[in-house]
């Protein structure tokens, strides 16, 4: 099963890159939620979002609120509610909804911020924290499900947190873990009786990589996959599109991976170092 990731976090920083409206108003985001129902999925993750005209949100290695003190004030705890808020009367009750918030905050904010968000019923609230006690208080301090794991490194880095049972759901990365390290990761989370989910927001190749890995290991809750993307995403591997069919997707049949990097496709598209960033700004505070 998979889960529409970075749902409006892409279309705030490139909707015009991926072919995809803009996201300015609460009604955006609500329609968002609507299209996601639409196209057959169950499940989405999405970032801390500000509509409005040049909007914004919170990206992964940012920093966060203040000097980089990572706390949340109140007016971003109200503002985080009525994101999750919006999209829950969109997608509906039983439709599961992620929410990232990376490095951002300090286990006492993200404590916070789950609590606020109980009522919505997360599928899972991740953070990324490199202390595993940190981790394991703030589920503790809430009946919020947490996930985390992204940013980890082989099994020795992942143990003192499958050892606390610190977390729900931990990620794995596979391109930075590689398959063989990244499956030895699933198969000692399942002896903690913990579930695993892929860390995939890249091409086709990794998505198919993340595929095949589900199809190994027994203790796999959900995969990640971005949809909003760039128009030549499926050219990157051949013309390949992956099959996904009511929010599921079919592990690939072909030799190896089940695709390959067209090379020609990949040097008309080099990486524009200078011109590919947007800045990424918090506005001031509002009140809901």
């Amino acid at each position: 099963r998979l889960y529409w990731s970075h749902c409006g976090s892409t279309r705030v920083r490139h909707n015009k890159l991926v072919g995809a409206p803009p996201i300015e108003t609460w009604a955006d985001i609500a329609a968002l939620g609507k299209e996601v129902v639409a196209r057959g999925f169950t499940a989405l993750k999405t970032n801390v979002i500000m509509p409005g005209k040049g909007a914004t949100w919170l990206s992964g290695f940012d920093g966060s609120m203040g000097p980089n003190d990572e706390w949340v004030p109140n007016w971003l705890v109200a503002h985080i509610e009525k994101l999750i808020g919006t999209l829950r009367d969109a997608v509906g009750p039983d439709f599961d909804i992620n929410l990232d918030l990376n490095f951002h905050f300090k286990p006492e904010a993200c404590k916070r911020i789950a609590k606020a968000l109980e009522p919505y019923n997360l599928h899972w609230l991740e953070l990324d924290c490199h202390d595993p006690e940190a981790v394991r208080a703030v589920r503790e301090a809430t009946s919020t499900r947490i996930c985390t794991g992204e940013t980890l490194i082989h099994m020795d880095e992942y143990l003192p947190y499958f050892a606390r049972q610190a977390a729900d759901v931990f990620m794995i990365d596979i391109p930075w873990n590689g398959f063989a390290q990244a499956k030895k990761v699933g198969n000692l989370a399942e002896a903690f009786k913990l579930n695993v989910a892929p860390h995939n927001h890249y091409s086709h190749l990794s998505g198919c990589i993340a595929a095949q890995l589900c199809a190994v290991l027994p203790n796999v809750r959900i995969m990640e996959i971005d949809i909003d993307d760039v128009p030549w995403k499926d050219d990157l591997v051949g013309g390949f599109a992956p099959e996904i069919d009511g929010g599921y997707i079919t592990v690939p049949s072909g030799p190896g991976w089940g695709v390959e990097i067209d090379e020609e496709v990949a040097r008309a598209h080099p990486w524009n170092a200078t011109g590919g960033a947007i800045p990424h700004t918090v506005p001031p505070p509002r009140s809901y």
